[in-house]
């Protein structure tokens, strides 16, 4: 085809030859043989040169359309081979919302606008099967007890606080204690949707002698505050939840304050060049 629009072009098969750097005989060939495997003319022959026929206009649009969507073509496999373009998915867990995913997902979308990105909350218990099922490129959460076959990457570390109502007797305190929550009333998130958070805050309490007496479960952080703001409890929470509290709660710090760190997660075996693109803007 490219041959076949370099003479349609120049109208020669000299200048043809000429700008396609070869010699005339092998250029002349080319165009014999595409002639006789489309089974028709596609050039007039003249003394000066040649010129189209009808079915040569029509091949030459078409071949001119045809190389234009291989030229994109390659090009998009060269960017998608580079992570520049392509598509990646990414699953995320609230309390991650409101710290990490603004940012890093504007970032990636900005230095990558050609990338198909797709973010998606999750509840924390299902980003690693989420991940290992390739459902996930990747997963922002915090930091899980188990990592076979996983890559992590840390990504920040956040001080869990006191969350309780405006009236509560402890809403006036600078800094609370551990042992100053023994008989208070904890709303916390199940064992089986946030492990890694509700051992964190049984630690803490079994640092100061005592286990938590918990009365509500939840599986959602902003549910727990709307439950704190109607006093059914107190809660211990990661500090940028604030942004999402009713203005009846308040948020205490705490001495000795239990830490989560959030990570992102993928798998050793994922290729995906999207993906080391993404890790890239995470690691910055």
């Amino acid at each position: 085809m490219r041959y076949f629009i370099a003479v349609a072009e120049t109208g020669h098969v000299g200048r043809a030859a000429q700008r396609l750097n070869i010699t005339q005989p092998p250029l002349s060939r080319q165009i014999a043989l595409l002639e006789e495997e489309l089974g028709t003319a596609l050039f007039s022959r003249h003394p000066k040169g040649v010129s189209l026929t009808a079915a040569g206009e029509q091949f030459y649009r078409d071949s001119k359309t045809i190389l234009r969507s291989v030229s994109k073509a390659a090009e998009r496999a060269r960017a998608t081979g580079a992570g520049k373009s392509g598509s990646l998915s990414v699953g995320f867990m609230m309390h991650a919302a409101y710290n990490i995913v603004p940012e890093l997902a504007r970032q990636f979308m900005s230095r990558y606008p050609a990338v198909s990105f797709h973010i998606q909350e999750v509840i924390p218990f299902e980003l690693i099967s989420g991940v290992t099922s390739a459902q996930f490129d990747a997963a922002i959460m915090l930091k899980p007890a188990t990592s076979r076959g996983l890559e992590m990457l840390s990504l920040r570390t956040e001080a869990l606080c006191l969350a309780v109502h405006k009236h509560h007797r402890l809403a006036g305190a600078k800094k609370v204690c551990a042992e100053d929550l023994v008989d208070e009333k904890f709303i916390v998130t199940p064992h089986n949707v946030a492990p890694e958070l509700r051992n964190t805050i049984e630690q803490y309490c079994a640092e100061a002698n005592f286990a938590p007496r918990v009365v509500l479960e939840t599986q959602l952080q902003q549910t727990i505050v709307s439950l704190v703001a109607s006093e059914v409890g107190i809660a211990l929470v990661p500090e940028p939840l604030k942004q999402v509290c009713p203005p009846d709660v308040v948020l205490l710090p705490l001495k000795k304050a239990p830490v989560v760190e959030y990570v992102l997660v993928w798998q050793q075996d994922n290729s995906n060049p999207a993906l080391a693109r993404f890790i890239e803007c995470a690691s910055e």
